[in-house]
């Protein structure tokens, strides 16, 4: 008999930003799998008795690999029990949903997708500044700072990234980004642009850095472990 799978997204961090459909599928869940940043909190609401399975991967720490990641869906998931599979942020943004949705239907399970906030919409509310703009910025764009190897993605669309009317969101960002502005700057984008370096986005310790692209790849410390995100393009000024 199979049970059923929720890839249910916990949001950035705040327990307040759980959307209420999180929360009820937190508290009627038999077993919780839990990214390293989906946890502390935001497990509170957990019901007593399920079990957790921490499953999370941080960069240059030992974590489990996804392939392990979705066996342990699956197996769980065949013994007829409700299964969370808590993501940090929105499951199906940079978060590797497609290997484990593949996983479960190859298995014959059913599942559904709770969407949760990006850390993207976090920090433009925290920096108090919209992801749009009527007149200058009417496409927001997200783009991952690294692909598997910890490099640069190849076939990046530098002629979209560097385009100075839209909003980038550069998720995991921190390693990759000096050679990133080098691109768009060599593509037509000013170094001036307006960026933002939000980091621990809705946790108590968040900090935002308001630079420029320029400026913030020189300064960036990639060998921070706190997790980020980096916005630039037309923002608002604080």
């Amino acid at each position: 008999m199979s049970g059923f799978v929720s890839f249910v997204g916990s949001g950035p961090g705040d327990p307040e930003l759980l959307t209420l459909k999180a929360v009820a599928r937190l508290q009627t869940a038999d077993v919780v799998l839990f990214d390293d940043l989906s946890s502390g909190p935001l497990l509170r609401h957990v019901r007593r008795g399920a079990e957790l399975v921490a499953v999370g991967k941080r960069a240059g720490r030992a974590s489990p690999s996804q392939e392990h990641v979705s066996q342990l869906l699956v197996a769980h998931a065949s013994t007829g029990v409700r299964v969370v599979r808590l993501k940090s942020g929105d499951p199906a943004v940079f978060g590797r949903l497609e290997e484990e949705i593949a996983a479960v239907r190859a298995a014959g399970i059913a599942f559904e997708i709770v969407p949760g906030v990006t850390s993207a919409s976090a920090a433009a509310a925290a920096a108090a500044i919209p992801l749009t703009r009527r007149l200058s910025a009417r496409r927001v764009q997200f783009v991952t700072g690294h692909d598997v190897t910890g490099g640069l993605p190849e076939g990046l669309n530098l002629a979209a990234l560097a385009d100075p009317d839209a909003t980038t969101v550069v998720f995991m960002p921190k390693r990759t980004f000096a050679a990133l502005v080098e691109m768009l700057v060599g593509h037509g984008l000013s170094p001036d642009t307006p960026a933002l370096l939000a980091e621990n986005v809705s946790h108590p310790d968040q900090r935002l850095t308001r630079s420029t692209i320029a400026d913030l790849a020189r300064d960036l410390q990639p060998r921070s472990d706190a997790p980020a995100v980096i916005l630039y393009g037309p923002l608002l000024a604080p």
